[in-house]
């Protein structure tokens, strides 16, 4: 029968439990710390009950959450598509594990605005700053409804030709060299503007290419093909194309994903093959990825 409040009782009177979770159950369901869900819980942000001292969470009004259809759920739903930044490890777990995504790639502030637009379902982002990546300019937006995770830890350096193997062994180097550029929405340009200023060049310093480079297998291919002798790169294409490759830094790859898609057959395709053996075993061969965080929560929206 039910309560007073509307749960249900068992016939001595009890509480049934299995209409419930507990905080532990929620965290684990948001992939979110504990502490996260009595944030969450204090702040009103997420349906719950608190019975005899006891913080439950109802069921079906927390399933209705998830999927959208609760109090203060966004109803409009977005696109099937990954904006931002390219990365080769996701384009193929995109194509390999069938998840009917679609990919839009033109950096990492390109795939930011999308997403604050609700013309995408997650971006890509690996934009730099003073600690970190990404947090301090997702947070920034006041997004509603986010989450941001961590998809893989990549290792970037400079990508060189081959003639120019001797000359180029880091940033100071690059000194009137050609050099290709990535568009000015992407997290590489950022932050190639960075390394040049903390090595004291600038970007008329340079002889840059006429022609940008839109992606990763982009910037990789013109320099193997002797359009330029370096770009910022990752590891994984140095090791595709053949390059020598000078590592520089780890950069944080991460996924800000809207809430309710996180929970859509799409999303949760993707992340499941993230955590197959094949997918592993692709990571590692690429190269210069680390995936042993992939999945963990790095911010979560109000």
């Amino acid at each position: 029968m039910a309560g007073i409040d509307g749960r249900r009782m068992s016939s001595d009177g009890k509480l049934n439990e299995t209409e419930f979770l507990t905080t532990r159950e929620v965290a684990e369901l948001l992939r979110v710390k504990e502490r996260k869900v009595y944030d969450l819980a204090a702040a009103g942000e997420i349906p719950h009950r608190r019975i005899t001292g006891k913080l439950l969470f109802p069921r079906a009004e927390l399933t209705a959450w998830i999927d959208g259809t609760g109090p203060g759920a966004i109803r409009a739903a977005r696109p099937p598509v990954i904006a931002g930044s390219h990365d080769p490890l996701l384009d193929w777990a995109v194509r390999e594990s069938a998840c009917a995504m679609a990919m839009l790639v033109n950096g990492s502030r390109d795939g930011l605005d999308s997403f604050a637009a609700g013309q995408a379902a997650a971006a890509g982002l690996h934009i730099p700053e003073d600690e970190g990546w990404n947090v301090r300019s997702v947070s920034a937006l006041g997004l509603r409804d986010a989450v941001l995770v961590t998809w893989a830890s990549r290792q970037r350096g400079l990508l060189v030709s081959r003639d120019a193997t001797s000359q180029i062994t880091g940033i100071k180097d690059l000194r009137g060299r050609r050099v290709i550029l990535r568009q000015p929405s992407a997290g590489a340009s950022a932050l190639f503007d960075i390394l040049l200023s903390r090595a004291g060049l600038s970007p008329e310093d340079l002889e840059p290419s006429p022609a940008l480079a839109r992606t990763e297998s982009d910037a990789a291919a013109a320099v193997a093909a002797g359009e330029a002798d370096a770009a910022l790169g990752i590891e994984a294409m140095a090791s595709r194309f053949g390059l020598p490759f000078r590592p520089l830094l780890q950069e944080n790859f991460d996924l800000l994903i809207d809430r309710h898609a996180y929970f859509t057959p799409p999303i949760q395709t993707l992340l499941r093959f993230a955590r197959t053996g094949p997918f592993l075993a692709k990571a590692e061969a690429m190269g210069g990825y680390d995936v042993s965080d992939l999945g963990t929560v790095r911010w979560l929206s109000p």
